[in-house]
Protein backbone atom coordinates (compact mmCIF):
# COMPACT_ATOMS: atom_id res chain seq x y z
CA UNK A 1 0.00 0.00 0.00
CA UNK A 2 2.81 2.23 1.05
CA UNK A 3 4.32 1.58 -2.48
CA UNK A 4 0.85 3.10 -4.22
CA UNK A 5 0.83 5.81 -1.99
CA UNK A 6 4.65 6.84 -3.42
CA UNK A 7 3.81 6.37 -6.89
CA UNK A 8 0.63 8.24 -6.28
CA UNK A 9 2.57 11.27 -4.32
CA UNK A 10 5.46 11.33 -6.91
CA UNK A 11 2.61 11.68 -9.64
CA UNK A 12 0.92 14.81 -8.15
CA UNK A 13 4.36 16.08 -7.37
CA UNK A 14 5.42 15.93 -11.08
CA UNK A 15 1.83 17.13 -12.18
CA UNK A 16 2.44 20.32 -10.08
CA UNK A 17 5.72 21.01 -10.95
CA UNK A 18 5.24 20.11 -14.76
CA UNK A 19 2.18 22.62 -14.84
CA UNK A 20 3.80 25.78 -13.82
CA UNK A 21 3.71 27.88 -16.43
CA UNK A 22 5.49 31.72 -17.43
CA UNK A 23 6.23 33.98 -14.43
CA UNK A 24 5.83 30.84 -11.97
CA UNK A 25 7.70 28.36 -13.57
CA UNK A 26 10.53 30.95 -13.89
CA UNK A 27 10.79 31.97 -10.09
CA UNK A 28 10.69 27.68 -9.32
CA UNK A 29 13.55 27.22 -11.53
CA UNK A 30 15.64 30.01 -9.93
CA UNK A 31 14.66 28.72 -6.79
CA UNK A 32 15.94 25.25 -7.61
CA UNK A 33 19.27 26.74 -9.41
CA UNK A 34 20.11 28.42 -6.51
CA UNK A 35 18.71 25.47 -3.48
CA UNK A 36 21.65 23.55 -5.39
CA UNK A 37 24.33 25.69 -4.93
CA UNK A 38 23.65 23.96 -1.04
CA UNK A 39 25.35 21.09 -2.74
CA UNK A 40 28.76 22.74 -2.80
CA UNK A 41 31.53 23.92 0.04
CA UNK A 42 31.52 25.22 2.48
CA UNK A 43 27.97 23.13 3.24
CA UNK A 44 28.33 20.09 0.77
CA UNK A 45 24.66 19.27 1.70
CA UNK A 46 24.63 16.92 -1.78
CA UNK A 47 21.63 15.12 -1.78
CA UNK A 48 19.56 18.24 -2.06
CA UNK A 49 20.69 17.62 -6.17
CA UNK A 50 17.98 15.09 -6.16
CA UNK A 51 15.49 17.31 -5.29
CA UNK A 52 16.34 20.06 -7.41
CA UNK A 53 17.30 18.12 -10.46
CA UNK A 54 14.58 15.63 -10.11
CA UNK A 55 12.58 19.12 -10.34
CA UNK A 56 14.37 19.80 -13.41
CA UNK A 57 13.16 16.83 -15.18
CA UNK A 58 9.74 17.24 -13.97
CA UNK A 59 9.75 21.26 -15.49
CA UNK A 60 11.13 20.12 -19.11
CA UNK A 61 8.29 17.19 -19.11
CA UNK A 62 6.07 20.13 -18.50
CA UNK A 63 7.43 21.47 -21.92
CA UNK A 64 6.22 18.47 -23.62
CA UNK A 65 3.21 18.38 -22.49
CA UNK A 66 2.35 21.71 -22.66
CA UNK A 67 3.66 22.43 -26.34
CA UNK A 68 2.69 20.56 -29.48
CA UNK A 69 5.37 22.19 -32.19
CA UNK A 70 9.01 21.81 -31.31
CA UNK A 71 10.24 25.18 -31.70
CA UNK A 72 7.86 25.68 -28.86
CA UNK A 73 9.17 23.22 -26.67
CA UNK A 74 12.84 24.28 -27.71
CA UNK A 75 12.20 27.60 -26.27
CA UNK A 76 10.14 26.85 -23.46
CA UNK A 77 13.08 24.12 -22.49
CA UNK A 78 16.02 27.22 -22.84
CA UNK A 79 14.12 29.37 -20.65
CA UNK A 80 13.76 26.57 -18.00
CA UNK A 81 17.57 25.76 -18.09
CA UNK A 82 18.10 29.40 -18.15
CA UNK A 83 16.21 30.49 -15.10
CA UNK A 84 17.72 27.38 -13.64
CA UNK A 85 21.04 28.26 -14.45
CA UNK A 86 20.76 32.15 -13.09
CA UNK A 87 19.77 30.75 -9.84
CA UNK A 88 22.19 28.23 -9.57
CA UNK A 89 25.15 31.04 -10.84
CA UNK A 90 23.71 33.76 -8.50
CA UNK A 91 24.08 31.74 -5.43
CA UNK A 92 27.20 30.27 -6.36
CA UNK A 93 28.98 33.16 -7.41
CA UNK A 94 27.23 35.59 -5.22
CA UNK A 95 31.08 36.19 -3.22
CA UNK A 96 32.02 37.54 -6.45
CA UNK A 97 30.47 40.95 -5.66
CA UNK A 98 32.51 41.30 -2.42
CA UNK A 99 35.62 42.37 -4.72
CA UNK A 100 33.33 45.23 -5.79
CA UNK A 101 33.19 46.25 -2.28
CA UNK A 102 37.09 46.39 -1.62
CA UNK A 103 37.33 50.00 -2.94
CA UNK A 104 33.46 50.27 -3.09
CA UNK A 105 34.21 54.33 -4.54
CA UNK A 106 35.51 53.33 -7.94
CA UNK A 107 33.73 50.05 -8.73
CA UNK A 108 30.37 49.02 -5.81
CA UNK A 109 28.88 50.99 -8.82
CA UNK A 110 29.17 48.00 -11.27
CA UNK A 111 27.65 45.22 -8.39
CA UNK A 112 23.86 45.65 -10.14
CA UNK A 113 25.42 44.83 -13.58
CA UNK A 114 28.18 42.05 -12.43
CA UNK A 115 25.67 40.38 -10.08
CA UNK A 116 22.84 40.17 -13.18
CA UNK A 117 25.09 39.93 -16.40
CA UNK A 118 27.58 37.30 -15.06
CA UNK A 119 25.30 34.67 -13.96
CA UNK A 120 22.99 35.23 -16.67
CA UNK A 121 26.26 34.23 -19.12
CA UNK A 122 26.30 31.27 -17.67
CA UNK A 123 23.11 30.61 -17.36
CA UNK A 124 23.32 30.54 -21.15
CA UNK A 125 25.34 27.27 -21.30
CA UNK A 126 22.03 25.78 -18.89
CA UNK A 127 19.78 27.24 -21.17
CA UNK A 128 21.47 25.40 -24.40
CA UNK A 129 22.16 22.18 -22.78
CA UNK A 130 18.17 21.99 -21.63
CA UNK A 131 16.97 22.88 -25.38
CA UNK A 132 19.49 20.11 -26.47
CA UNK A 133 17.47 18.05 -23.67
CA UNK A 134 14.61 18.61 -25.42
CA UNK A 135 15.32 17.45 -29.03
CA UNK A 136 16.34 13.94 -27.53
CA UNK A 137 13.65 13.67 -25.09
CA UNK A 138 12.11 10.49 -24.15
CA UNK A 139 10.32 8.32 -21.85
CA UNK A 140 11.31 6.95 -18.98
CA UNK A 141 14.91 6.52 -18.16
CA UNK A 142 15.58 8.02 -21.69
CA UNK A 143 15.01 11.61 -20.51
CA UNK A 144 17.38 11.15 -17.72
CA UNK A 145 20.13 10.41 -20.37
CA UNK A 146 19.58 13.29 -22.15
CA UNK A 147 19.52 15.38 -19.71
CA UNK A 148 22.79 13.98 -18.54
CA UNK A 149 24.55 14.38 -22.02
CA UNK A 150 23.31 17.66 -22.31
CA UNK A 151 24.48 19.27 -18.87
CA UNK A 152 27.47 17.00 -18.79
CA UNK A 153 28.80 18.73 -22.81
CA UNK A 154 27.74 22.30 -20.96
CA UNK A 155 29.56 21.96 -18.51
CA UNK A 156 32.95 20.87 -20.21
CA UNK A 157 32.05 24.17 -22.51
CA UNK A 158 32.08 26.02 -19.80
CA UNK A 159 35.11 25.10 -18.64
CA UNK A 160 36.57 26.60 -22.30
CA UNK A 161 34.93 28.24 -23.77
CA UNK A 162 35.79 32.19 -23.77
CA UNK A 163 38.91 30.83 -21.38
CA UNK A 164 36.40 28.93 -19.58
CA UNK A 165 35.00 28.81 -15.91
CA UNK A 166 34.36 25.77 -14.72
CA UNK A 167 33.74 26.98 -11.15
CA UNK A 168 31.24 24.52 -8.85
CA UNK A 169 30.74 21.95 -12.16
CA UNK A 170 27.83 19.79 -11.13
CA UNK A 171 30.68 17.29 -10.47
CA UNK A 172 31.76 18.75 -7.12
CA UNK A 173 28.70 18.02 -5.75
CA UNK A 174 29.58 13.98 -5.49
CA UNK A 175 32.72 14.85 -3.71
CA UNK A 176 31.97 16.42 -0.19
CA UNK A 177 33.52 13.72 1.36
CA UNK A 178 36.67 12.31 1.23
CA UNK A 179 35.69 8.77 0.23
CA UNK A 180 33.95 9.65 -2.63
CA UNK A 181 36.26 12.62 -3.97
CA UNK A 182 38.69 9.11 -4.50
CA UNK A 183 36.34 8.77 -7.60
CA UNK A 184 37.50 12.03 -9.18
CA UNK A 185 41.37 9.94 -9.71
CA UNK A 186 39.17 7.54 -11.94
CA UNK A 187 37.59 9.93 -14.10
CA UNK A 188 38.16 13.67 -13.26
CA UNK A 189 35.32 15.79 -12.53
CA UNK A 190 34.22 16.97 -15.76
CA UNK A 191 33.17 13.32 -16.34
CA UNK A 192 31.82 13.11 -13.00
CA UNK A 193 29.23 15.98 -13.82
CA UNK A 194 27.20 13.83 -16.25
CA UNK A 195 27.48 10.72 -14.00
CA UNK A 196 26.47 13.39 -11.39
CA UNK A 197 23.00 14.92 -13.54
CA UNK A 198 22.26 10.75 -14.38
CA UNK A 199 22.32 9.90 -10.43
CA UNK A 200 20.45 12.84 -9.04
CA UNK A 201 17.81 13.07 -11.81
CA UNK A 202 17.44 9.52 -12.47
CA UNK A 203 14.64 8.83 -9.31
CA UNK A 204 12.50 11.49 -10.35
CA UNK A 205 11.86 10.02 -13.98
CA UNK A 206 10.40 6.95 -12.37
CA UNK A 207 7.22 9.60 -11.54
CA UNK A 208 5.75 11.96 -14.41
CA UNK A 209 3.01 14.37 -14.97
CA UNK A 210 -0.43 12.68 -15.22
CA UNK A 211 -1.31 11.88 -18.44
CA UNK A 212 1.74 12.51 -20.20
CA UNK A 213 3.19 8.48 -20.75
CA UNK A 214 6.83 9.59 -20.04
CA UNK A 215 6.21 7.48 -16.80
CA UNK A 216 9.25 5.23 -16.23
CA UNK A 217 8.62 1.75 -15.44
CA UNK A 218 10.73 -1.08 -14.26
CA UNK A 219 13.38 0.13 -16.68
CA UNK A 220 13.65 3.18 -14.60
CA UNK A 221 13.50 1.89 -11.13
CA UNK A 222 16.40 -0.47 -12.51
CA UNK A 223 18.71 2.57 -13.66
CA UNK A 224 18.06 3.85 -10.16
CA UNK A 225 18.81 0.89 -8.53
CA UNK A 226 21.94 0.53 -10.31
CA UNK A 227 22.80 4.22 -9.70
CA UNK A 228 22.60 4.05 -6.32
CA UNK A 229 24.38 0.71 -5.62
CA UNK A 230 27.12 2.61 -7.70
CA UNK A 231 27.21 5.26 -5.81
CA UNK A 232 27.60 3.34 -2.23
CA UNK A 233 30.56 1.00 -4.03
CA UNK A 234 32.12 4.02 -4.75
CA UNK A 235 32.26 5.22 -1.24
CA UNK A 236 33.27 1.93 0.09
CA UNK A 237 35.96 1.96 -2.93
CA UNK A 238 37.15 5.50 -1.52
CA UNK A 239 37.36 4.37 2.16
CA UNK A 240 39.27 1.57 1.30
CA UNK A 241 41.64 3.48 -0.80
CA UNK A 242 42.56 6.32 1.95
CA UNK A 243 42.68 3.12 4.49
CA UNK A 244 45.22 1.58 2.69
CA UNK A 245 46.97 5.14 1.07
CA UNK A 246 50.31 5.23 3.88
CA UNK A 247 51.47 9.27 4.79
CA UNK A 248 54.43 8.66 2.92
CA UNK A 249 57.09 12.14 3.11
CA UNK A 250 59.87 13.41 0.94
CA UNK A 251 61.58 14.80 4.64
CA UNK A 252 61.49 18.47 2.63
CA UNK A 253 60.20 21.08 5.55
CA UNK A 254 57.60 23.48 4.22
CA UNK A 255 56.77 26.52 6.37
CA UNK A 256 53.45 28.29 4.74
CA UNK A 257 52.66 32.00 5.71
CA UNK A 258 49.54 33.18 6.12
CA UNK A 259 49.47 37.24 7.01
CA UNK A 260 45.71 37.88 6.92
CA UNK A 261 46.54 41.48 5.30
CA UNK A 262 43.43 42.86 4.70
CA UNK A 263 42.68 43.53 1.26
CA UNK A 264 41.59 47.12 1.21
CA UNK A 265 44.22 48.04 3.22
CA UNK A 266 47.14 46.41 1.20
CA UNK A 267 47.97 48.70 -1.66
CA UNK A 268 48.02 51.93 0.40
CA UNK A 269 52.16 53.31 0.09
CA UNK A 270 51.72 54.03 3.60
CA UNK A 271 51.59 50.37 4.69
CA UNK A 272 53.68 48.56 2.43
CA UNK A 273 56.83 47.97 4.88
CA UNK A 274 54.70 47.01 7.67
CA UNK A 275 53.24 44.33 5.23
CA UNK A 276 56.75 42.62 4.30
CA UNK A 277 58.16 43.14 7.89
CA UNK A 278 54.91 41.13 8.71
CA UNK A 279 56.23 38.64 6.36
CA UNK A 280 59.50 38.55 7.37
CA UNK A 281 58.31 38.21 11.05
CA UNK A 282 56.00 35.25 10.89
CA UNK A 283 58.93 33.33 8.53
CA UNK A 284 61.60 33.92 11.38
CA UNK A 285 58.84 32.88 13.97
CA UNK A 286 59.42 29.58 16.10
CA UNK A 287 62.23 27.04 14.91
CA UNK A 288 63.28 27.02 11.29
CA UNK A 289 64.84 23.78 11.89
CA UNK A 290 64.25 21.26 8.49
CA UNK A 291 62.55 24.38 6.74
CA UNK A 292 63.72 24.00 2.86
CA UNK A 293 60.78 26.05 1.43
CA UNK A 294 59.01 28.78 2.45
CA UNK A 295 55.61 29.78 0.56
CA UNK A 296 54.08 33.10 0.56
CA UNK A 297 50.66 33.96 -1.58
CA UNK A 298 50.07 35.64 -4.25
CA UNK A 299 51.15 39.36 -4.73
CA UNK A 300 52.52 38.82 -1.08
CA UNK A 301 53.72 42.41 -0.61
CA UNK A 302 52.48 45.66 -2.42
CA UNK A 303 55.63 46.03 -4.90
CA UNK A 304 57.59 44.78 -7.78
CA UNK A 305 59.98 42.53 -5.24
CA UNK A 306 62.52 41.60 -7.88
CA UNK A 307 62.86 45.18 -8.06
CA UNK A 308 63.55 45.83 -4.79
CA UNK A 309 67.10 44.66 -3.49
CA UNK A 310 67.16 45.42 0.22
CA UNK A 311 63.79 43.38 0.59
CA UNK A 312 65.69 40.70 -1.31
CA UNK A 313 68.58 40.87 0.93
CA UNK A 314 66.37 41.22 3.87
CA UNK A 315 64.13 37.91 2.92
CA UNK A 316 67.83 36.04 2.50
CA UNK A 317 68.63 36.98 5.43
CA UNK A 318 65.75 35.71 7.14
CA UNK A 319 65.79 32.33 5.19
CA UNK A 320 68.07 29.43 6.84
CA UNK A 321 70.84 28.12 4.58
CA UNK A 322 70.29 26.47 1.85
CA UNK A 323 66.31 27.31 1.98
CA UNK A 324 63.96 29.27 -0.97
CA UNK A 325 61.55 31.35 -0.79
CA UNK A 326 58.29 31.03 -3.47
CA UNK A 327 56.23 33.96 -3.57
CA UNK A 328 53.85 35.81 -5.43
CA UNK A 329 54.46 39.71 -7.03
CA UNK A 330 53.57 41.79 -9.22
CA UNK A 331 56.68 41.44 -12.02
CA UNK A 332 57.74 44.71 -14.12
CA UNK A 333 59.36 44.19 -17.76
CA UNK A 334 60.40 47.23 -19.67
CA UNK A 335 61.06 46.44 -23.18
CA UNK A 336 63.14 49.39 -25.70
CA UNK A 337 63.74 50.25 -29.07
CA UNK A 338 67.28 50.16 -30.91
CA UNK A 339 67.68 53.66 -29.85
CA UNK A 340 67.31 52.71 -26.34
CA UNK A 341 64.23 54.36 -25.75
CA UNK A 342 61.04 52.74 -23.30
CA UNK A 343 58.82 50.84 -25.86
CA UNK A 344 56.54 48.73 -23.95
CA UNK A 345 56.10 47.83 -20.44
CA UNK A 346 54.29 44.45 -19.40
CA UNK A 347 53.48 43.62 -15.84
CA UNK A 348 52.71 39.98 -14.93
CA UNK A 349 50.89 38.41 -12.16
CA UNK A 350 54.70 36.16 -10.82
CA UNK A 351 55.63 33.34 -8.24
CA UNK A 352 59.32 33.79 -7.46
CA UNK A 353 62.01 31.93 -6.51
CA UNK A 354 64.47 33.27 -4.02
CA UNK A 355 67.34 31.65 -2.22
CA UNK A 356 69.19 32.22 1.01
CA UNK A 357 71.67 34.78 -0.47
CA UNK A 358 68.40 36.93 -1.52
CA UNK A 359 68.75 36.02 -5.54
CA UNK A 360 66.20 35.41 -7.59
CA UNK A 361 66.68 32.05 -9.33
CA UNK A 362 63.40 31.15 -10.67
CA UNK A 363 60.05 31.93 -11.80
CA UNK A 364 56.62 31.80 -13.37
CA UNK A 365 54.16 34.19 -15.28
CA UNK A 366 50.93 33.36 -14.65
CA UNK A 367 48.97 32.05 -18.19
CA UNK A 368 45.54 31.85 -17.55
CA UNK A 369 44.44 35.71 -16.43
CA UNK A 370 41.49 36.24 -14.72
CA UNK A 371 38.88 38.01 -17.30
CA UNK A 372 37.64 41.84 -15.53
CA UNK A 373 39.91 40.76 -12.58
CA UNK A 374 43.39 40.53 -13.89
CA UNK A 375 42.74 42.29 -17.60
CA UNK A 376 39.78 43.84 -19.66
CA UNK A 377 38.78 42.42 -22.76
CA UNK A 378 39.31 44.92 -25.19
CA UNK A 379 41.49 46.10 -23.07
CA UNK A 380 42.52 49.82 -24.73
CA UNK A 381 38.86 50.70 -25.67
CA UNK A 382 37.21 49.60 -22.77
CA UNK A 383 40.00 51.51 -20.46
CA UNK A 384 39.04 54.51 -22.48
CA UNK A 385 35.25 54.79 -21.64
CA UNK A 386 36.64 54.83 -17.98
CA UNK A 387 36.71 51.15 -16.91
CA UNK A 388 39.41 49.32 -15.46
CA UNK A 389 39.87 45.66 -13.97
CA UNK A 390 39.82 45.12 -10.12
CA UNK A 391 43.62 45.15 -9.62
CA UNK A 392 43.69 48.64 -10.96
CA UNK A 393 46.88 48.06 -13.26
CA UNK A 394 46.84 50.28 -16.23
CA UNK A 395 46.14 48.14 -19.61
CA UNK A 396 45.97 44.89 -17.12
CA UNK A 397 48.62 42.06 -16.61
CA UNK A 398 50.32 40.56 -19.53
CA UNK A 399 50.00 36.82 -20.06
CA UNK A 400 52.84 34.32 -19.51
CA UNK A 401 54.38 31.98 -21.47
CA UNK A 402 56.22 29.14 -19.08
CA UNK A 403 57.59 27.15 -18.37
CA UNK A 404 55.16 25.22 -16.68
CA UNK A 405 57.54 23.22 -14.40
CA UNK A 406 59.11 25.26 -11.25
CA UNK A 407 62.59 24.57 -10.34
CA UNK A 408 63.01 24.55 -6.74
CA UNK A 409 66.44 24.17 -5.50
CA UNK A 410 66.56 20.37 -3.48
CA UNK A 411 62.77 19.70 -3.97
CA UNK A 412 60.86 18.06 -6.95
CA UNK A 413 59.99 20.14 -9.34
CA UNK A 414 56.31 21.87 -8.72
CA UNK A 415 53.80 23.08 -11.09
CA UNK A 416 52.86 26.21 -10.30
CA UNK A 417 49.00 27.58 -10.68
CA UNK A 418 48.53 31.12 -9.46
CA UNK A 419 45.14 31.56 -7.66
CA UNK A 420 41.81 30.21 -9.62
CA UNK A 421 44.46 28.53 -12.51
CA UNK A 422 43.97 25.36 -10.00
CA UNK A 423 40.12 24.71 -10.86
CA UNK A 424 40.77 24.06 -14.68
CA UNK A 425 41.68 20.51 -14.39
CA UNK A 426 43.13 20.33 -18.08
CA UNK A 427 45.62 22.79 -17.38
CA UNK A 428 47.04 20.47 -14.52
CA UNK A 429 49.05 18.38 -16.71
CA UNK A 430 52.62 19.12 -18.42
CA UNK A 431 54.57 17.02 -20.56
CA UNK A 432 56.80 15.49 -17.49
CA UNK A 433 55.02 14.95 -14.18
CA UNK A 434 55.89 17.12 -11.21
CA UNK A 435 56.46 16.08 -7.96
CA UNK A 436 53.66 18.66 -6.19
CA UNK A 437 51.54 21.03 -6.94
CA UNK A 438 52.43 24.62 -5.64
CA UNK A 439 48.85 26.85 -5.59
CA UNK A 440 49.30 30.42 -4.46
CA UNK A 441 46.43 32.48 -3.84
CA UNK A 442 44.52 35.86 -2.85
CA UNK A 443 41.50 35.15 -1.45
CA UNK A 444 40.91 38.44 0.82
CA UNK A 445 39.29 39.55 -2.16
CA UNK A 446 36.44 37.71 -1.43
CA UNK A 447 36.26 38.18 2.47
CA UNK A 448 34.33 35.44 4.92
CA UNK A 449 31.94 34.40 1.62
CA UNK A 450 31.53 30.93 0.75
CA UNK A 451 34.17 31.77 -2.51
CA UNK A 452 37.26 31.09 -0.79
CA UNK A 453 35.92 27.56 0.53
CA UNK A 454 34.28 26.28 -2.99
CA UNK A 455 38.12 27.09 -4.06
CA UNK A 456 39.76 25.17 -1.72
CA UNK A 457 37.51 22.47 -2.47
CA UNK A 458 38.71 22.40 -6.02
CA UNK A 459 42.04 22.57 -5.20
CA UNK A 460 41.52 19.46 -2.95
CA UNK A 461 40.07 17.89 -5.86
CA UNK A 462 42.44 18.33 -8.10
CA UNK A 463 45.14 16.75 -5.94
CA UNK A 464 43.11 13.76 -6.04
CA UNK A 465 42.87 14.26 -9.52
CA UNK A 466 46.23 14.05 -10.43
CA UNK A 467 47.49 12.18 -7.49
CA UNK A 468 49.98 14.61 -6.34
CA UNK A 469 50.26 16.56 -2.80
CA UNK A 470 49.22 20.41 -2.91
CA UNK A 471 51.05 23.10 -1.26
CA UNK A 472 48.61 26.33 -0.56
CA UNK A 473 49.08 29.53 -0.06
CA UNK A 474 46.74 32.19 0.78
CA UNK A 475 46.87 35.58 2.18
CA UNK A 476 43.38 35.00 4.19
CA UNK A 477 43.06 31.51 3.93
CA UNK A 478 42.78 28.81 3.46
CA UNK A 479 46.04 27.91 3.57
CA UNK A 480 46.82 24.21 3.89
CA UNK A 481 49.04 20.98 2.67
CA UNK A 482 47.18 18.54 1.07
CA UNK A 483 48.34 14.66 0.42
CA UNK A 484 47.66 13.19 -2.86
CA UNK A 485 44.72 11.58 -1.68
CA UNK A 486 43.10 15.03 -0.78
CA UNK A 487 43.58 14.86 3.17
CA UNK A 488 44.39 18.24 4.35
CA UNK A 489 47.49 17.14 6.72
CA UNK A 490 48.03 20.76 8.19
CA UNK A 491 46.05 24.25 7.39
CA UNK A 492 45.40 28.17 8.70
CA UNK A 493 41.88 28.87 8.85
CA UNK A 494 39.73 31.66 7.08
CA UNK A 495 40.54 35.36 8.65
CA UNK A 496 43.68 33.92 10.27
CA UNK A 497 47.16 34.59 10.71
CA UNK A 498 50.09 32.53 11.40
CA UNK A 499 52.27 30.06 9.94
CA UNK A 500 52.39 25.95 9.26
CA UNK A 501 54.94 23.81 8.95
CA UNK A 502 54.67 20.29 7.06
CA UNK A 503 57.00 18.12 5.83
CA UNK A 504 55.95 17.87 1.98
CA UNK A 505 54.69 14.26 1.13
CA UNK A 506 55.23 12.16 -1.95
CA UNK A 507 53.39 12.36 -5.20
CA UNK A 508 51.35 9.19 -5.23
CA UNK A 509 51.07 7.07 -8.58
CA UNK A 510 49.56 8.24 -11.59
CA UNK A 511 46.10 7.75 -11.37
CA UNK A 512 43.68 6.91 -14.05
CA UNK A 513 42.37 10.49 -14.93
CA UNK A 514 46.28 11.23 -15.27
CA UNK A 515 47.15 8.41 -17.62
CA UNK A 516 43.96 8.28 -19.65
CA UNK A 517 42.02 11.60 -18.89
CA UNK A 518 40.35 12.48 -22.18
CA UNK A 519 39.70 8.61 -23.24
CA UNK A 520 38.04 7.90 -19.80
CA UNK A 521 35.78 11.45 -20.40
CA UNK A 522 34.93 10.42 -23.84
CA UNK A 523 34.19 6.38 -22.72
CA UNK A 524 31.69 8.06 -19.85
CA UNK A 525 29.79 10.17 -22.73
CA UNK A 526 29.59 7.39 -25.33
CA UNK A 527 28.11 5.11 -22.14
CA UNK A 528 25.50 7.72 -21.85
CA UNK A 529 24.73 7.68 -25.45
CA UNK A 530 24.67 4.12 -25.65
CA UNK A 531 22.13 4.34 -22.58
CA UNK A 532 20.17 7.01 -24.59
CA UNK A 533 20.20 4.84 -27.69
CA UNK A 534 18.91 1.35 -26.27
CA UNK A 535 16.33 3.40 -24.40
CA UNK A 536 15.32 4.95 -27.87
CA UNK A 537 15.43 1.08 -29.71
CA UNK A 538 13.20 0.02 -26.60
CA UNK A 539 10.87 2.61 -27.04
CA UNK A 540 10.73 1.69 -31.19
CA UNK A 541 9.68 -2.34 -30.72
Amino acid sequence: MSGFRLLSLGERAATWVAGLKGPRRAVFAVFLGALSVLAFAPVHAWPILFLTFGALVWLLDGCQAQHESLTARLKCAGLVGFWFGFGYFFAGLYWIAEAFLVEPWRHGWLIPFVMTAMPGGMALFFAASCALATLLWLPGAGRVFALAIALGVAEYARGHVLTGLPWNLIGYGLLGTLPLMQVAALVGVYALSLLAVLLFASPAAIFAPSGSRLGGGKGTAALVSLLLLLLGLGYVWGAHRLEAAAEASTGLGVRIVQADIDQGEKWRPENSAEIFTEYLDLTKSGSLDGIKIVVWPETAVPFFLADAPDALLAIGAALPEGASLLVGSGRLVEETNAQDELSATHIYNSLLVIDHQGRVIGGYDKIHLVPFGEYLPFQDFLESLGFMQLTGVRGGFSVGEGPRLLAVPGAPPALPLICYEIIFPDEVTTAVRPGWLLNITNDAWFGSSAGPYQHFHQAQVRAVEQGLPVVRAANTGISAVIDPYGRVLAEIGLGEKGVIDVELPKAGPPTPFVQFGIVLEISVLALALAGWLACRVHLLT
